[in-house]
């Protein structure tokens, strides 16, 4: 994504001059600088006690970041230069803001066992990320098991470790309070390591779906956006407990297929 910024010209003792690019080459990287103002919005707005709007920016970030290198790879104007800005992006977006906004929330009243989790979080993201590049180069690796995430996905997991505000939202009694903290940074160091986990995660990559399904489905996708709309907190708490629930049919799914290609799967790809 991004423009490529391969060209140069001689500029006198002023360094290079980069050539005229094209708009389609700069509109992705537009879209991902975007994304970041969002998250850091959602850290603003978080730190001033706007917590709704917070998370709202939050997750608006991790939406753009997820379709910028889908919008430059349509508009095939992908380059090592958005990549890099795709990176640096993804870091803010789906660890420092989610984890700085729900330490500005709760977090910060477990004092130090609150920031160590939220940390956690940030550098489990990271180191979530890194491995995914890595993956994502290999050419070795089965078939197959391309269809499956190794860990939960960071996008997945910024929206996971914001249940707490979603249950504070939804007006249940769940009020901030120094146990509920403890809590919250114990729930928060279980994503941190679902995240840097060896767990079979299906993608959904390769799913095709029969011609028959395709109406229902997309009657199914448009309810769930309206529900979004109209209760986000009920549809994004719902929405994390179905994710966690399914978790477990993902690693039974991967163990069977590996039985089926005839591959032994060690035990680290379940933890």
């Amino acid at each position: 994504m991004g423009a490529p910024f391969k060209k140069f010209e001689a500029h006198g003792s002023g360094g290079p001059r980069i050539r005229e690019i094209p708009m389609r080459m700069v509109l992705p990287n537009l879209v991902t600088v975007l994304a970041i103002c969002a998250g850091l919005s959602g850290i603003r707005f978080g730190f001033e006690g706007r917590f709704e709007p917070a998370v709202v920016m939050v997750l608006l970030a991790a939406f753009l970041d997820g379709i910028d290198g889908r919008l430059a790879r349509m508009l095939k104007a992908t380059s090592k230069f958005g990549a890099q800005m795709d990176s640096l992006a993804d870091i803010v977006n789906f660890g420092v803001a989610p984890a700085l906004v729900l330490y500005a929330f709760l977090l910060d009243l477990a004092g130090s066992p609150g920031w160590i989790a939220a940390l956690l979080f940030t550098i489990a993201c990271g180191l979530r990320l890194a491995r995914y590049n890595v993956l994502d180069e290999e050419t070795d690796r089965p078939q197959w098991q391309t269809e499956y995430f190794v860990g939960v996905p960071a996008p997945a997991g910024a929206v996971l470790v914001m249940l707490p505000l979603y249950l504070y939202f939804l007006r249940l009694g769940v009020e901030p309070s120094r146990p509920a903290a403890f809590i919250a940074a114990g729930f928060t160091v279980l994503i941190a390591f679902l995240l840097v986990s060896r767990l079979p995660v299906y993608s959904g990559k390769s799913l095709k779906v029969p011609g028959d399904k395709v109406l229902p489905i997309i009657l199914g996708v448009v309810l769930y956006i309206l529900l979004l709309m109209t209760y986000p907190w009920y549809t994004l708490t719902a929405s994390v407990a179905g994710y966690l629930l399914f978790l477990p049919l993902s690693i039974r799914a991967y163990s069977r297929r590996a039985k089926r290609e005839g591959e032994k799967v060690p035990p680290s790809d379940f933890g």
